[in-house]
């Protein structure tokens, strides 16, 4: 009786230890690519890359409308634009410092914002750098809605915020919300 119970004892722990390794391999996965999960991880990591935060402090940050942010939509064009994520960049110390990303929750200008989409396929090649900015957006690959004059000018850091797409872990297995 002893044994049974002891043996009985030790397979519910056994159980409950292999249900805690298994919930967090499961919460060690990477967010789903573009959902608002993943969208915050960018948003911090944008902030950790000088490229982005000190390459856009002037006149692509400034060019807002006297709002005080710029906002940054995108999406993936197989999940359609209902997964749209945003990111919101505001001045700070001297600085385009990231200040949310998550789902859209700020009325965008496309005079002043931009929105870009792609297919998954083709965000993760510009992750890889391949293409490059000018020729993602030449080609149709990344379609791009914004003033594009004031992203030419910023072609440099943009192309370090293409190839923060690869940086940043995202599963693209599924589509956000789904």
């Amino acid at each position: 009786m002893a044994v049974s119970r002891g043996v009985s004892r030790l397979s519910r722990l056994l159980g409950a230890c292999c249900l805690l390794a298994a919930s967090q391999a499961h919460a060690a996965d990477p967010p789903v690519l573009m959902s608002p999960a993943w969208a915050a991880n960018f948003c911090q990591a944008w902030n950790q890359t000088p490229e982005l935060a000190k390459g856009l402090s002037g006149e692509w940050l400034h060019d807002d409308k006297g709002r005080g942010y710029k906002i940054v939509q995108m999406y993936r064009n197989d999940c359609g634009a209902a997964s749209t994520v945003e990111l919101k960049i505001v001045p700070k110390d001297g600085q385009a410092w990231c200040s949310y990303g998550g789902a859209p929750n700020t009325p965008a200008d496309f005079g002043v914002d931009f929105l870009m989409h792609a297919t998954t396929p083709d965000w993760e090649a510009m992750g890889r750098g391949d293409p490059g900015p000018m020729w993602a957006m030449m080609s149709g690959k990344l379609q791009f809605q914004g003033p594009k004059l004031v992203a030419m000018r910023a072609i440099k850091p943009f192309a370090s915020f293409l190839l923060l797409l690869g940086k940043v872990p995202g599963s693209s297995a599924s589509c956000p919300g789904s």
